[in-house]
């Protein structure tokens, strides 16, 4: 089975920690050249310097702030005319949490611009190279909540199944151009986000942080919660040449958390 990224340049979005650096650390094993993005120089470069190399690999990183258009534009555009990115990962920080009725229009018109047009811009500006090289790969990290509506994430819930059709869609449109659109559904992962929705629901359920972090551990058939790199994993396969003929799909990685076939 052949899972080598061997020469080919892999963009991870959200890389400087959790999900996103795992997953750089993953395709930085197989042989790919990782840029990654995030906001935050400081944590790009200490990100960069935990890839391993094989002597020949070139990592790099870019700064752009998912919730500003034209900077990420610019990322992008300064990325692509120097390399033709094989591997896109979108991976971007879940909106805030809370019930839905306390939303506002502007709580979902910032998501929808950090997720859905944010994943939209960079996958149009590397589509042309993906085309040239005859192989492309578009893997956005999203929610089980495009399964099942989770409580406390009313604006994420919405957000994260609007990504999951306009996935379905791009894949529909560019697959016969060999590149392939997934979506990976993590559950329960043990991530600095994770702790941010415990805190946030021990708050508004007024019990302890223990006693939600007890309550979520009881709802996962495995029984605990789930690692970065076992995301990251999946996602590798994903951005692989062995997964060639996978695409349009969203792919749980939850522990059997959620409870639909």
């Amino acid at each position: 089975m052949d899972i080598s990224l061997k020469g080919k340049y892999a963009l991870i979005c959200g890389s400087t920690q959790g999900i996103g650096l795992a997953t750089a650390k993953v395709l930085a094993g197989l042989g790919a050249n990782c840029i990654l993005m995030a906001r935050n120089e400081d944590g790009l470069k200490a990100a960069v310097a935990e890839l391993s190399q094989n002597g020949q690999q070139q990592h790099s990183y870019a700064i752009a702030d998912f919730s500003q258009k034209q900077q990420l534009s610019d990322a992008i555009h300064k990325i692509t005319s120097s390399h033709p990115v094989a591997v896109l990962i979108n991976n971007t920080g879940g909106p805030k949490a809370g019930p839905i009725t306390k939303a506002s229009p502007e709580d979902f018109e910032s998501a929808f611009q950090q997720h859905l047009v944010g994943n939209h811009l960079l996958a149009a500006a590397v589509l042309p190279g993906m085309k040239k090289l005859g192989y492309g790969r578009i893997i956005n990290i999203i929610s089980t909540s495009i399964k099942t509506p989770l409580p406390n994430l009313g604006v994420s819930n919405t957000i994260r199944a609007a990504v999951a059709s306009w996935a379905k869609t791009l894949s529909n449109e560019v697959g016969i151009y060999q590149i392939t659109v997934n979506n990976i559904l993590p559950g329960l992962t043990d991530t600095a986000r994770l702790g941010s929705l415990i805190e946030s629901t021990a708050a508004s359920q007024e019990t302890s942080v223990e006693n939600v972090q007890k309550s979520m551990i009881s709802s996962i058939p495995m029984a605990r919660f789930g690692q970065a790199e076992e995301i990251a994993n999946v996602v590798a396969f994903l951005a692989s040449p062995a997964a060639s003929y996978v695409t349009g799909t969203s792919i749980r990685v939850d522990g059997g958390r959620t409870p639909a076939i």
